[in-house]
């Protein structure tokens, strides 16, 4: 059956709702960056596709170093006014930006959609978690911040810079930076440079109505690292990111004693020990294919008790070949719902290449290709430009010099490694140094509890996946996959606030000279 877009939804019908909702944003053939206190058409816009179906959209408008400079300046201005704000017109005004939002709220799924290839329900899943999440922190930040108290909170001496990963523009990005708002910071944000730049321009242009001090603006990272890491003023810095990137922005931090979050990759684990709860397990494995697996706490590894291995193999295969993927958008009839898949396109068409390429990498290093899907599996529309889609794959027993074995493919690419002991279990969890999460299936609850303690991930499952949770839960890393404060909940406002012992605060979180952990 020939399948068709569903009907209101082309990319340019969605641009053209964000240049009527927000023409100070969105001019008609480019962006704007919100600079000095005003949307500027100001920024060199690159060439940039959907990944969706390869169609052209408009690009980030990247400014200079300079620009960027006087762009941290104003925030630090904007910041010494917004601190002296009181709470009560802060939540008011955060209050109205989420409720601008919610009005928007279809908007900025669809924008996410076309940007970043996240099916409906997953983007709206993805805004909704942001609004809901801010709205609870509404309710209670005067507790969070001891108003009224000898341990009342108070804001950094200047802005948060945010500098964040393409794949949950709201769920994490706008979501922080409102909640660093509510705090009493003004901030500073930078559009990733591969995807989410539309959704953060209509979100910004909803803030900046609701008269909050934020500022938005799009460039390269190598030229504006310096101004956004190591600026005067700057109060704190939020990042998300690979590790490469996130060593290059600790190191620059070194000698500031700045406040800092630094969220980078991991490769999460599930191990698998005396188990037998498979129908438990191939749930959780269906659900982890969720958007192709881009997200930090995707599971893309299983290390496997040797003797087990048939009845993996015999939960896993049904699993893996039943996940359904294809255009986010295509659907049998204009007026049909959106379509109910697991994962559209990767981010780009390079993703996408690479993903092929390092699993023909595995395979000649002697690795076996345990299933490798096709994209005639998938759902598209008659001739669409398919480049940034992959079918899921998995090798067993990838090689050790493989590219990917200490690190996530961040796409459907699984790999299995069979071990024979607890020790080569563990040595095979920990191949990353450092993960935000990972799971144990075992029915031995003694064996999951031994084995927990010497994981490298800062949270760990037992017979169930750990997701990165918000409101009172905390959120973190270990080893390599994070450095500085912890957020999530109360340390999310802690991290951006000083108590009575001011900048010497000693909070819980991955520090060179300290580490403070809280339960896991």
């Amino acid at each position: 059956m020939a399948l068709t877009l569903k009907s209101g939804t082309s990319w340019w019908e969605a641009y053209a709702r964000c240049v009527s909702v927000a023409p100070e944003a969105f001019d008609s053939d480019r962006l704007r960056n919100l600079i000095r206190g005003e949307w500027r058409r100001v920024g060199i816009p690159g060439d940039h596709v959907t990944p969706v179906d390869g169609t052209p959209i408009p690009g980030p408008p990247r400014v200079d170093h300079d620009e960027a400079v006087a762009a941290v300046v104003h925030a630090c201005t904007e910041h010494a006014k917004w601190s002296q704000v009181d709470l009560d017109e802060r939540r008011a005004r955060v209050t109205a930006a989420v409720d601008a939002m919610t009005e928007q709220r279809d908007l900025l799924a669809l924008l996410l959609v076309w940007e970043i290839g996240k099916p409906w329900r997953l983007a709206c899943a993805d805004v909704d978690r942001c609004l809901d999440g801010v709205r609870w922190y509404v309710g209670e930040i005067e507790r969070q911040l001891a108003v009224g108290t000898p341990d009342e909170r108070v804001p950094l001496p200047g802005p948060v810079s945010n500098i964040a990963s393409w794949n949950y523009p709201m769920s994490v990005q706008v979501h922080a930076e409102l909640v660093q708002l509510l705090a009493g910071n003004a901030v500073v944000a930078k559009t990733p440079s591969q995807g989410g730049f539309h959704t953060l321009t209509l979100a910004h242009a909803l803030m900046k109505r609701a008269q909050l001090p934020v500022t938005l603006l799009s460039g390269v990272g190598g030229y504006l690292g310096e101004a956004l890491i190591r600026s005067d003023g700057i109060g704190a810095l939020a990042f998300v990111g690979g590790r490469a990137n996130g060593r290059r922005a600790a190191v620059s931090l070194a000698d500031t004693g700045r406040r800092h979050m630094l969220e980078q990759e991991g490769l999460n684990t599930w191990g698998v020990w005396d188990f037998t709860q498979w129908h438990l397990l191939a749930q959780h494995l269906r659900k982890g294919f969720e958007y192709a697996k881009q997200r930090c706490t995707a599971y893309p590894r299983y290390v496997v008790q040797r003797r087990l291995f048939p009845a993996f193999l015999d939960t896993y295969l049904p699993v893996i070949k039943s996940v359904r993927f294809g255009h986010p958008l295509a659907v049998a009839g204009p007026d049909d719902p959106f379509p109910e898949i697991d994962f559209g396109p990767v981010i780009h068409a390079t993703k996408a290449a690479d993903l092929a390429k390092q699993l023909d990498e595995a395979v000649r290093g002697g690795g076996i290709p345990l299933y490798r899907g096709s994209l005639g599996d998938g759902s598209f529309l008659d001739a669409q430009d398919t480049a940034a889609y992959v079918a899921p794959a998995c090798v067993l027993q990838p090689p050790a010099s493989w590219s990917l074995h200490h690190a996530e493919p961040f796409g459907p690419l699984d790999s299995v490694v069979v071990v024979d002991t607890e020790s080569e279990l563990l040595a095979a969890m920990n191949a990353s140094n450092g993960s935000l999460v990972g799971s144990i299936a075992t029915d031995d609850l003694d064996f999951a509890e031994r084995v927990a303690e010497q994981l490298q991930s800062f949270k760990v499952g037992v017979n169930k996946p750990r997701s990165r949770g918000d409101r009172e839960e905390v959120f973190g890393g270990l080893g390599h996959s994070w450095k500085g404060a912890f957020v999530g909940g109360d340390l999310l406002v802690h991290a951006v606030t000083y108590g009575p012992d001011g900048p010497g605060e000693r909070l819980f979180g991955n520090f060179p000279d300290y580490s403070l952990l809280p339960e896991r």
